[in-house]
């Protein structure tokens, strides 16, 4: 064995001792929770000048995803400011190719179209205004991913089981042999429900409850808990779905 396997023999073992530490999970929870009374945390950080409202350990999990992957598109449905597509564009920029991101959002709100627009990555951005779900939408979706590979989804828009669900239907057979579903938010479930009393989604009714769900009959793909194991503070237990079949 040399001494990169070495290496990478000694980071899996880590991965593995933290992802079965159980009062290292719940002190995790602890946190997150703490940190979601105590105010909009994820809004601190921004990805080249632009709020990307994520855990930074999320973002690293992501960059990880992207490298090892390669995508030639990512879809990703919730804009919000457009971190996000900036993060996953600037990706695809250090990879080379052509590879492009679509984002969807039911209200591209236009300072943000301005600001993602007139970004340096905007080259590598392409948007779509409406509902993930509306069949119109989904439509011109499937038609921008025909021929490309490997293709990746995101999910991070409305939070409800039936909206994410309806997503998950709708998009995770344009996702490739290898590459990453992503749905964020699966939180939701492991909070007590007032944290979310002023949302139309909650405990029992979240995008984790989604991912269940939607897992009972597809078997294409399977939860990759060395992810969560070897972040720990995260917005997506449970949420970073490999595809593991063509």
């Amino acid at each position: 064995m040399n001494k990169k396997e070495e290496f990478e023999n000694e980071v899996k073992n880590n991965i593995h001792r933290l992802g079965e530490t159980q009062n290292l999970r719940e002190k995790t929870i602890d946190w997150m929770l703490a940190v979601a009374k105590a105010g909009n945390y994820t809004y601190n950080f921004s990805w080249m000048g632009r709020p990307i409202i994520q855990f930074p350990q999320d973002i690293m999990a992501m960059q990880e995803i992207i490298w090892k992957v390669k995508p030639q598109l990512i879809i990703e449905a919730g804009i919000a400011h457009g971190g996000s597509l900036i993060f996953y564009a600037s990706m695809l920029e250090l990879l080379g190719g052509d590879g492009m991101v679509l984002g969807l959002d039911i209200d591209i709100r236009p300072h943000n179209r301005i600001e993602i627009e007139n970004h340096p990555m905007a080259k590598r951005i392409k948007m779509i205004e409406g509902s993930s779900v509306d069949k119109a939408v989904i439509g011109q979706v499937h038609a921008y991913a025909k021929g490309k590979s490997p293709v990746m989804v995101v999910l991070d828009s409305m939070h409800t089981h039936e909206h994410v669900l309806g997503e998950l239907k709708a998009y995770s057979s344009l996702v490739t042999k290898g590459s990453y579903l992503v749905v964020f938010d699966t939180l939701v479930e492991d909070l007590p429900d007032d944290v979310y009393s002023n949302r139309p989604w909650g405990k029992g009714n979240n995008p984790k409850t989604a991912v269940w769900e939607f897992l009972k009959t597809n078997d294409r793909f399977e939860i990759d808990k060395e992810i969560e194991n070897k972040i720990l503070i995260t917005v997506a237990p449970d949420g970073y779905l490999k595809c593991i079949k063509d």
